[in-house]
């Protein structure tokens, strides 16, 4: 009888849905004119929608991928004009740095970028409130700027990924590009689905 039920589209009241697990996944130091494009069309294929932290001088050279990383639903967020550690500069120039960048982000897409990611993951905890964006840092780190070999920045993620990581990429590498895209399709197999940052930290 149990088997009938279930096969007419009963279920037992026991039976709660349970709900896939988040993950995200991030890009430093874009865009990038040859590989950013190349992971946009990927994601879209996917269907999963990424977060960019740009470099403001970076961005400022390439407009219409910025515009097109809004456009097709990424989040993006600020990460310095010329990729300073902030720590190391005095506070007026730090502000400069988010300052220029964000103004180059809201030229562009018309809208103010509420996160940010501090270059090397050190940040001056008394620019929070003159800023106004909330800083994001990262719980897995592959170390793609220091290797090609995409196996191996695979691997260091996929073994790590758990509900609710950040996943920290670079999408100035085309091994970094074509191994996040394999990230994607494998932990996607897993039942993974991908956020960007906000829906994470909102949570």
């Amino acid at each position: 009888m149990e088997d009938v039920r279930e096969a007419c589209g009963y279920v037992s009241a026991s039976a709660t849905p349970v709900e896939a697990p988040k993950i995200a996944l991030t890009f430093d130091d874009g865009p990038s004119a040859v590989w950013t494009p190349a992971l946009l069309d990927g994601l879209k294929e996917r269907g999963v929608k990424a977060t960019f932290f740009l470099i403001g001088e970076n961005a400022d050279k390439n407009p219409e991928i910025v515009k097109r990383m809004a456009e097709e639903g990424h989040l993006i967020g600020n990460h310095t004009y010329h990729h300073v550690e902030l720590i190391k500069v005095s506070e007026n120039e730090a502000r400069l740095e988010l300052a220029d960048t964000s103004a180059v982000i809201v030229r562009i897409t018309g809208k103010e970028p509420e996160y940010m990611r501090p270059p090397f993951g050190t940040w001056q905890r008394k620019l929070e409130q003159d800023i106004q964006m909330l800083p994001v840092l990262w719980t897995i780190d592959p170390l793609d700027w220091t290797t090609e070999n995409q196996d191996e920045i695979v691997n260091k993620v996929v073994t790590e990924a758990e509900e609710n990581d950040i996943i920290l990429l670079h999408d100035c590498y085309k091994s970094s590009v074509e191994a996040g895209l394999r990230i994607v399709d494998i932990l996607q197999e897993e039942g993974f689905v991908f956020v960007t940052v906000d829906e994470l930290l909102l949570n």
